[in-house]
This record gives C-alpha cells, structure tokens and sequence, in this order.
C-alpha cells in the first residue's frame, strides 16, 4: 500500500517538473554541454544493496536481441546499410532504409550488446516511440539508483532529477533501457537497450562503484577519425529522423561546410573553449565566409562531452535555441564536425568530445 502511494507521488512529481519545462522559456543561445556524461565516475563505499532481480525483460521487441548472435538480427532485419565503428568496443551497424525504421545495433563479437532506436515503426516493447510521458510513468516504476553487478564487481548508477524526467533508466531483467524524452511534447523520442557491460562502461550517469572499472579499450588517432566521420553521418541521419517526424524537409549533406564545422570542433579542443565564437577564427559567418561558401541564411550547433552523436542530437532537441535550428524549416544543408582529443583529468587520459552542426540554406 505504501509503496503503491509513493509511486503515485513519484509519478505526480516527474509530471509536474515535465509540465514546467513545457512552458519555460530560456531565451538563451547557450552552447550544448552535457554536464552528467561528463561527471567522471567515483569510487565509494556505498551500502550493500543488491542489484535488482527482475524477470521481466520483454519476449517482443528489439529488445530480444541483446545478447543475441547477428545471425538472427540478419535473419530478421537483413545486412546493416552501413558499418560504423564506436568509441565502446562495439560497431555500429545502421539500419536506415527510411525513418521510420532508423535503429542503430552494436555489434561486439558477433553479439548485440546495444540498441539505439528512435524509429515510429519500430518495436520497442513495452514501450512506443512517440508514447507520452503519462503512460510511460503509470506503468514505469523509476529509481534514482540502479544497481549492477558483473563479475566480482557492483555499480550504482545515480540519477539526479534531471535524469528522470528527460532521459530515466529503466531495469528490464538482466537489461536495461535509456528512455530519452522530448520535453516540450512530452513523448518518448527514442530509446536504448543495454546489456550490463556496455552500460558501465558507457558511463552515462554519475558512477558509483566496487572492484573493477570496465572502461573501453585504448584506441589510435587513426580509428578515432573513422570514429569521428560515423559520428557525423549518424548526427545527420537522426536529424533527419527528426524533421522528418515534424515533416519538415530533409537536409543534404554538404562537404564543404562539414568541414568548416569540423574545424570548429578541433579549435574549441585546442584553443580550450566552448562558444561559436573562435578567438582565432571569429563568428559562424566569418568562417563560411573564409571558405567562400555563400548561403542565404546559417545556423550553428554546439556541443560537448556526449557519450556520441545520438545522445547529443538529443540534447539538442530538448535544448530550446539548438532545437530552433534543428527544427529550422528555412535551411535545406547539413554539415557535422565532431571531433576527439584526449585531456587528463584526475590523473587519467580522457577523451573529450566535441560536436558542431552547421546548417545553411545556400543561395
């Protein structure tokens, strides 16, 4: 019975925050850092509560195939339209015949170990892309800490307020789902499905931890530039998915300013700033204009520290100036520039992520 009341408030609480950032109104143009992936993990001694065990991972639904070989995802969904590799150990394969069936699979040792989907079409059992935040929470019970353990060692991912009403994470037996939300509809944009390992060693919450840290293998600047060019065709194709779901028009690619937003990225990591404005280079505008790019109107996006393109285009989106630009209906191109470099912090070697969308309608 008590726990049955609480839940109800939980449920009340989550709404009311919801319902507040419907109708706030920043007014800013503040560039996009996501301050929770950034947030390193930390060793504790916390209590010893046990992880979760739950049964109730879904029989339908993508989320069968984590775990799975990919002989079965190949059966049942056919070869990948493209192959990109990830920073995580694991290879994107991306299904992207049309929008309604854009899902990103990762693929580690011939296994599914993660699954990004924000298709309409797509099955994500038990829930739907699209769903609102009222029937998600009358039928999701959601914690402020999950509990995992793999091998000799216990993770305790903790989830500030922010977390649970834009992006919560939900225990479905032995996996787990990310369920990202559209704030300003109030429905599920996408979702992720994670097998244990991949989720720690993603790290996309603030992280407690006992034994050993799983962390992602070293990687050379060669693969980080091929990690790099998947990011930014990924950031363009759920763009895409994006405008397509508020039927705007699809944006090309464009090389030229790809480039000028990949230099951005670079500059920002060298220069050790985050704004669109380059102490070196200057505004958007003088930075087209260095590449003799000629355009009727621009727009630019900014980001850092995602754990990849997928979560930072949806940043952008519950962003209310990034969103404006990604929801832009007088732009028709797209170029993406993210880039990776390596800093120390707290005695390690990080990687640190940056992302800039240029958009422009040419004349």
């Amino acid at each position: 019975m008590l726990r049955t009341l609480f839940r109800a408030m939980v449920i009340s609480a989550i709404i009311f925050f919801i319902m507040i950032y419907f109708y706030s109104d920043s007014g800013t143009n503040e560039p996009l850092k996501d301050y929770n992936n950034a947030t390193p993990p930390k060793v504790d001694h916390f209590i010893n509560k046990e992880p979760m065990d739950d049964t109730n991972r879904p029989k339908e639904g993508l989320s069968v195939y984590i775990g799975k070989s990919t002989k079965e995802l190949i059966n049942d969904y056919g070869e990948p339209q493209r192959k990109d590799p990830s920073a995580y150990g694991y290879e994107w394969w991306i299904y992207n015949n049309f929008s309604g069936t854009y899902m990103q699979v990762g693929v580690q040792n011939g296994s599914v170990v993660t699954i990004y989907a924000i298709g309409n079409q797509l099955n994500v059992a038990p829930y739907l892309i699209g769903e609102t935040i009222e029937d998600i929470y009358r039928t999701t019970y959601l914690e402020t800490e999950i509990m995992v353990a793999v091998g000799k060692g216990t993770y305790r991912f903790e989830l500030s307020e922010e977390d649970l009403n834009v992006r919560p994470l939900v225990q479905l037996g032995d996996i787990f789902a990310q369920l990202s939300i559209d704030k300003y509809t109030g429905k599920l944009s996408s979702i992720r499905f994670f097998d244990k390992k991949t989720l720690i060693t993603q790290r996309p919450y603030e992280l407690a931890y006992r034994g050993d840290l799983i962390s992602p293998s070293d990687i050379d600047e060669e693969e980080w530039r091929k990690i790099e060019k998947g990011s930014e065709q990924q950031i363009l194709d759920i763009t895409n998915v994006i405008r397509n779901r508020f039927g705007l028009e699809t944006l090309k690619w464009d090389e030229q300013v790809a480039q000028v937003a990949y230099e951005h990225s670079k500059d920002m990591f060298n220069n050790e700033y985050f704004s669109h404005d380059s102490p070196t280079f200057g505004t958007l505008t003088d930075r087209l204009a260095a590449e003799n790019i000629e355009y009727q109107s621009a727009g630019e996006n900014i980001a850092s520290e995602y754990i990849d393109g997928p979560a930072a285009v949806e940043g952008w989106l519950n962003s209310e100036s990034h969103r404006k630009a990604l929801l832009n209906d007088s732009y028709s191109r797209l170029g993406v520039g993210v880039y990776v470099g390596t800093k120390i912090r707290m005695g390690e070697n990080t990687f640190v992520k940056f992302y800039t969308q240029n958009f422009i309608q040419p004349k």
